[in-house]
């Protein structure tokens, strides 16, 4: 039996898998069963951000679990405890950190964080969150409702929870606001949404409002977090200082985390919320090594060259290929092309697989870009050359 027969054999399918069998990675690099070769332009979807392979990752992960790996959230773990505090220290806001293992999870604990602070705060209860028609918040029933894509609500997986209203651009959320909201959760670069970024002026004056009206502003920071966006947060390129951020994805390189930050410390108590594997030994001194390896980048300015090199590129081939893209999008490396329609990203996504080099979808007709923050101008280079030669045979 072939690896592809036992997949679909005994592994549920959720997803629409494309068969290459990868057996061994090298920082932006990917290689498969048969000796292929492709650049990697998605990082797994935004999180082997320190590259595939990465040595110093790999050997503090080997180092951890040839002492501990797991003890539960009922000891201390001291990794854990460093790695809050590195998080702390590089957000610059004065937050305490509550980890799980996904960007669902994370958002999952931001939505009780809120309700928690609609009973405390407000004589009567306020529990709604205001997210965008265009968000992605995760897979579980409740993150699925707080998504603003229909397309995501499923009929076969309700009865969804109430609380949740969706509003199409950030100068609609005020009137929706009422006497039931809590706050807005919203993505500064909507990734599944089409790697569109948002105009700073209007979320800072967003960020304004709710603090003047006590409402919480909640940051998903998933995908844009963890110097994604050339900055630890994207929130600090918007110039915002939110209640809640969450993080998931590049966080660990890897290996599963997520963590929710609150600057409302004390708003859980024991038995409020848990996870049996959140921030245990094995993801948080992974979480460590990645933040260490992505903090001296951003500091000797290896990560914003990086950014500028893959932006030159992306604006080239842009204006190289007029028919085949409407404009380019995102920010840092989480960016996109705008392709002209549906049918056009399609063909893309395959040309660029035949030529050796993986790119993903997002939304309706955008190519997304997210390579390992570590990724070499070679890379890169490499990466766009075999790009065009795809784009090449589209015309």
């Amino acid at each position: 039996m072939s690896f592809e027969e036992m997949d679909k054999e005994y592994v549920l399918h959720t997803y629409n898998r494309n068969y290459v069998n990868f057996k061994r990675g090298k920082n932006a690099a990917l290689f498969s069963e048969d000796g292929k070769d492709f650049i990697d332009f998605t990082s797994g979807i935004g999180v082997a951000s320190v590259g595939h392979g990465n040595k110093k990752v790999a050997d503090a992960i080997y180092e951890q679990t040839q002492n501990i790996t797991h003890v539960s959230n009922l000891f201390l773990i001291e990794p854990q405890a460093k790695l809050a505090k590195k998080m702390v220290e590089l957000s610059g806001f004065d937050m305490a950190v509550f980890f799980g293992n996904s960007g669902a999870e994370a958002n999952e604990g931001a939505i009780k964080i809120a309700r928690k602070y609609g009973q405390n705060r407000f004589k009567n209860k306020r529990y709604k969150v205001l997210t965008l028609e265009y968000s992605f918040h995760g897979r579980t029933i409740t993150t699925l409702k707080a998504t603003g894509q229909e397309s995501f609500h499923q009929s076969a997986f309700s009865p969804y929870p109430e609380g949740f209203a969706y509003k199409n651009q950030i100068k609609d959320i005020y009137s929706a606001i009422d006497d039931e909201t809590i706050g807005v959760m919203i993505e500064l670069v909507q990734g599944e949404g089409g790697v569109q970024a948002f105009d700073k002026k209007e979320i800072k004056e967003l960020a304004v409002f709710l603090q003047k009206n006590d409402l919480l502003l909640i940051i998903d920071e998933v995908q844009t977090g963890v110097f994604r966006s050339g900055e630890f947060l994207a929130s600090k390129l918007y110039d915002i200082e939110p209640d809640i951020i969450t993080l998931a994805k590049g966080l660990a390189g890897g290996v599963p985390i997520g963590a929710v930050m609150t600057k409302h410390k004390d708003i859980f108590t024991y038995g409020d919320h848990g996870s049996t594997f959140g921030g245990n030994f094995l993801s948080a001194r992974a979480g460590l090594e990645v933040l260490d390896i992505l903090e001296k980048s951003h500091k000797d300015g290896s990560l914003q060259k990086s950014i500028d090199h893959f932006d030159d590129k992306l604006k080239k081939t842009a204006e190289k290929y007029p028919d085949l893209f409407l404009d380019k999008t995102g920010l840092g490396l989480m960016r996109g092309l705008q392709c002209k329609d549906g049918d056009t990203l399609s063909k893309i996504i395959k040309a660029s697989f035949d030529n050796g080099v993986l790119v993903l979808k997002a939304g309706r007709n955008t190519v997304r870009f997210l390579p390992p923050l570590t990724i070499s101008k070679g890379e890169i280079d490499e990466g766009f050359a075999r790009f065009e030669k795809a784009l090449d045979t589209l015309k």
